[in-house]
């Protein structure tokens, strides 16, 4: 009889075995593929909310005096508009800068004191990031108030606000941050240096890099090597603590994810592996007379593998099913942020239809080897 008909006619016969062998794949490949699939999406999480701590990077003139800097909160000196353009193009910039934006800012009296003028271009992202920029996507002809300016002026979202001559729609307020932020009026990059008077003038490039590198591993030497080739004319300026709570939680979750995906493999595997020795050891006499009713040991064998290889195909493609449906059940309540773009993974649906029968024979072949190899006599004299 062919080894294919003898293992259908075994899993006819053992159900109970059968069932539980299968569950156990199912549970084995479900929780797998689950955690793969959020893993994604936690991985996605952790980027997307790390990067809105805000930028931690600014490219300022290299003649700017940083007493006066850091007494102002900007540099008094100025940069062409372009060279943001110019930076964006080098050819090595995004694998050490991002989230480019463009920014000039002054002290501004408005109502009787002093405000933040701040003017913001559109967001140059790397390419395989379009439409997904940090910072505010301000129109022209719209402004948004800190928290402190709203209040002291009583602005609102819908009102106008009026800055050197010219009137401006309020998009919005903001909520108190507790930074200068509460103090500054954002505006169209345009905008603002029409009321400044500097048109086509910056003196700042907001960023975040690339790296998460901590202060220990010295980002800073790349950075300013980088710029040093593509902006000779600026300097950069690193928020250390930004910077630093950013890289450690990326590279936190990248180490988690590194050790839990290989410990849920030996465990899963370990999991089919015991059933696989309990399977054979109830079925030793059962070996015993295949091998005495003149059956070779590599047909034998051949039986035991082939159940167990199929086993994990059938156990992988429905844990596979399993397990996607957990993470788009469950996935879009943990991971809120990125909630919509937690989705199937075909690509794992193939590994599990490859895997789990391979994993399910390997586990199997040992207990099966040993099985096999003892002589049919001392198994049946022992029985």
């Amino acid at each position: 009889m062919p080894t294919l008909s003898l293992i259908l006619r075994e899993l006819a016969h053992r159900k109970l075995n059968f069932l539980l062998s299968v569950t156990a794949v199912i549970a084995t490949v479900a929780l797998f593929v689950a955690f793969l699939t959020t893993a994604e999406a936690a991985k996605r999480e952790t980027v997307r909310v790390t990067r809105d701590i805000g930028f931690n990077l600014r490219i300022i003139p290299k003649e700017t005096d940083m007493d006066r800097f850091w007494a102002t909160g900007y540099s008094e000196h100025t940069m062409p508009e372009e060279t943001v353009g110019r930076f964006a193009k080098y050819d090595k910039v995004f694998l050490s800068f991002n989230h480019l934006v463009a920014t000039l800012q002054r002290r501004f009296a408005l109502g009787g004191k002093d405000v933040l003028l701040t003017g913001l271009a559109t967001t140059i992202t790397a390419p395989e990031q379009r439409g997904r920029p940090m910072g505010y996507e301000i129109k022209r002809g719209t402004v948004i108030a800190g928290h402190t300016v709203a209040q002291r002026l009583g602005l609102k979202k819908g009102g106008s606000l009026e800055l050197g001559g010219k009137r401006f729609t309020v998009d919005r307020t903001l909520v108190e941050s507790g930074t200068d932020d509460d103090i500054r009026v954002f505006g169209a990059l345009a905008d603002v240096q029409t009321v400044l008077g500097l048109e086509g003038r910056i003196n700042e490039i907001k960023a975040i890099d690339c790296l998460c590198l901590t202060a220990d591993q010295d980002p800073m030497k790349i950075l300013r090597a980088e710029l040093e080739k593509a902006l000779p004319e600026a300097k950069v300026i690193q928020l250390r603590a930004i910077a630093d709570a950013r890289a450690k939680q990326r590279q936190t979750a990248d180490r988690y994810f590194g050790f839990m995906s290989p410990f849920l493999l030996v465990v899963c595997a370990g999991w089919v592996g015991v059933l696989a020795v309990l399977n054979v050891r109830e079925r030793r006499v059962e070996i015993g007379v295949l091998r005495a009713l003149g059956h070779g040991s590599g047909r034998v064998a051949g039986l035991f593998l082939g159940k167990a290889s199929l086993i994990g195909l059938i156990g992988g493609g429905a844990g596979w099913a399993l397990g996607t449906w957990l993470a788009l059940r469950f996935g879009p309540d943990i991971f809120r942020v990125t909630a919509k773009a937690i989705q199937a993974e075909p690509r794992l649906g193939l590994w599990a239809m490859l895997l789990a029968p391979a994993l399910a024979a390997v586990a199997s072949f040992i207990p099966t080897m040993l099985a096999v190899t003892v002589d049919p006599a001392e198994t049946l004299r022992s029985e």
